[in-house]
């Protein structure tokens, strides 16, 4: 009996089973989808955060190439006024060779006609000429002395023209030649102008696709984070169908076991009556001999009463809300138990946690050493204390209990939108941040926007 009421009990709740399945089967695909967003928006955050690294990189190249292009311009002015310069020293330097060599011209020409005029007076005779017009000796040697200071005077003069003449010209050479030299220069400068500006304007344009694409990123965040509220309310609608579905059927098995029980127990409840005979031997029916007061005898001719024997073919059996049988006055309990156990203060989390700073993020990883992601790394962390935590940062927001951040305390989990933290304390956290950055220690926690701190010790 007992045996056939527990198959019954256990047919029911299957039955009951089946009703909800429908609804649990949708719940865990919603489930699963919603991991599925949860990983795309991790993916997602991670990738952001790649292309502000990728943006930062680029806008200091550009800052670079900037600063190197001014100094460029800058070079190419300096070298137009040393041109300019230049070239006024080379208009002037033409003015003083014409200059000198009107000057040698006119001391060549006044020369010859000095010369000229000597060979004119006396010709081949003329120093003959002159001693003979002297008055005295003395005025012939003055007159030869002032003739001979005469002719070095011009010849001096000539000279003088003469190399003057070849120094403006080397001069003009050298001025010539400068000037070549700074436009080579000027050419080689604006030649480096226009690969920085190209160099520049490259820049420029990655930096605008990485706008672009941080742009979508973004956008694409919202509309996981959009997705994944969705989710989560279609998956609570049908998480309270089902705990509703499942208590009513609960509910109406239980009511039904019980029925069953009472049915059970009231078959149980009755056993047939001993025999008894009249005073002849004959048996007789118990009830009528009980309702018409005949007297009656035992198997053994032992007078009995008939009542007694009716009453005591029936007892009191009790049954527990299972349709077992409950003897010996004992009792079922419910055998479930849950428990849960960790160790360690929040210091010594965080202690343990810095200990792999510098080692490289891997997505999808849980590898303190070889690499891990950021809810990776956090579940690894605290399954060394012995406290087991779901894999993904969005399970992880719901781990162990709600505190303010300014209540934060060392070890507590900060929780960002795609991303999880360890909280060091006066506001630092140490997280596996990115592929560029692999574990590493943060002092601004606040960095982006908290959604939940978890105290998990």
């Amino acid at each position: 009996m007992k045996k056939r009421v527990v198959c019954l009990t256990l047919a029911l709740i299957m039955s009951a089973a089946q009703v909800v399945s429908v609804s649990a089967s949708r719940e865990e695909e919603l489930r699963e989808e919603q991991a599925w967003t949860y990983s795309q928006l991790d993916a997602t955050y991670a990738q952001i955060d790649s292309l502000y690294y990728a943006k930062e990189q680029l806008q200091a190249e550009i800052a670079n190439l900037d600063a190197n292009l001014v100094n460029v311009m800058v070079s190419i002015s300096v070298l137009e006024g040393d041109i300019s310069n230049k070239e006024a020293d080379i208009t002037k330097t033409k003015e003083d060779l014409g200059k000198a060599q009107k000057a040698r011209d006119k001391q060549y020409e006044a020369m010859k006609q000095r010369i000229q005029y000597l060979y004119e007076k006396g010709g081949n005779d003329a120093w003959f000429q002159m001693m003979m017009n002297a008055d005295n000796l003395s005025d012939l040697l003055t007159k030869a002395e002032y003739t001979q200071k005469m002719y070095d005077y011009d010849r001096e003069s000539l000279d003088k023209y003469v190399n003057t003449i070849e120094q403006v010209k080397q001069l003009g050479t050298k001025y010539e030649q400068e000037k070549a030299e700074l436009e080579g220069m000027k050419q080689e400068y604006e030649a480096e102008s226009v690969n920085l500006q190209n160099a520049l304007d490259q820049r420029r344009a990655e930096s605008a696709n990485c706008d672009e694409e941080i742009a979508y990123a973004e956008y694409m965040a919202t509309e996981y984070s959009n997705l994944i509220m969705e989710q989560q309310a279609e998956i609570e609608r049908l998480e309270a169908e089902r705990i509703a579905a499942e208590e009513e059927a609960r509910r109406q098995a239980e009511a039904e076991a019980a029925a069953a029980a009472a049915a059970a127990a009231e078959e149980a409840s009755y056993s047939e009556p001993e025999p008894v005979y009249d005073e002849d031997g004959n048996e007789v029916d118990v009830e009528d001999a009980a309702e018409n007061g005949y007297t009656v005898y035992d198997e053994e001719g032992n007078e009995v009463d008939a009542e007694e024997v009716m009453s005591s073919s029936s007892g009191d059996v009790q049954y527990d809300e299972y349709g077992n049988v409950i003897d010996s006055g004992n009792t079922v309990s419910d055998p479930s138990q849950y428990t849960s156990s960790g160790s360690g203060s929040g210091s010594s989390v965080v202690d343990y946690a810095t200990q792999f700073v510098g080692n490289p993020y891997v997505w999808g990883g849980t590898s303190l050493t070889n690499g891990a992601d950021c809810s990776g790394f956090v579940q690894s962390v605290y399954s060394n204390f012995g406290v087991d935590l779901p894999r993904t940062s969005y399970e992880q927001q719901t781990a162990g209990r709600e505190v303010s951040y300014s209540e934060a305390q060392p070890g507590d989990l900060i929780c960002y939108g795609g991303h999880v933290a360890i909280y060091m304390g006066d506001g630092k956290i140490v997280h596996a941040s990115n592929s560029v950055d692999g574990i590493k220690v943060s002092d601004n926690a606040a960095y982006r926007t908290i959604l939940s701190v978890r105290r998990l010790v």
